[in-house]
């Protein structure tokens, strides 16, 4: 089924997303990938507060390339996602309601999901360039000795993504991989 929605995502809709929807992404999401995972950690750590507030937002795995001439941002594919799983249960916990990435997930991640009513989404991953297309307006807003690494704030239009493991916990690629 597709859905369009809209970012921050509301926690109530999120709830309604079932594994295998296509979803269409519109407003403001995050960048935050390796480093800037281990830079926040380190942040709540010390008791400081976060560069970004998680309530309701959307991160995505994505370091993009230089952007071209005329363009917003570079090519904007998504990275692997299990190299975020250390860190994101405690983001979840913290309010982070939605993750763009590709790949699967460790069972904590799993079930932070369905303790916190979030989702995990996939765009698909050799589509950067596509993908791209989507983002309207790039900055850097944290971390902007980490280069591509940086948080960035996104304003997307109809991103297209697909959602992996819903808030009930189902997961679509296990339900492929049983079919």
């Amino acid at each position: 089924m597709d859905r369009y929605m809209n970012a921050p995502l509301d926690r109530e809709e999120v709830k309604t997303l079932r594994a295998g929807d296509y979803v269409y992404i519109t407003g403001t999401i995050y960048t935050a990938r390796d480093a800037a995972h281990l830079r926040m950690s380190q942040t709540l750590d010390r008791g400081e507060e976060l560069p970004i507030k998680l309530e309701g937002n959307v991160i995505y795995y994505m370091g993009p390339t230089p952007a071209r001439p005329g363009r917003t941002i570079g090519s904007a594919g998504p990275t692997t996602a299990s190299r975020m799983d250390k860190y994101t249960p405690r983001l979840l916990d913290l309010g982070l309601t939605g993750m763009i990435g590709k790949g699967k997930r460790k069972p904590e991640v799993t079930e932070a999901i369905v303790r916190n009513g979030a989702v995990f989404f996939a765009a698909v991953g050799g589509a950067g360039a596509l993908l791209s297309k989507c983002i309207k307006k790039a900055e850097v807003i944290a971390y902007e000795d980490l280069g591509t690494e940086a948080i960035r704030k996104l304003e997307v239009e109809n991103l297209p993504v697909i959602v992996v493991i819903d808030s009930q916990g189902n997961n679509l690629y296990e339900q492929v991989l049983e079919k």
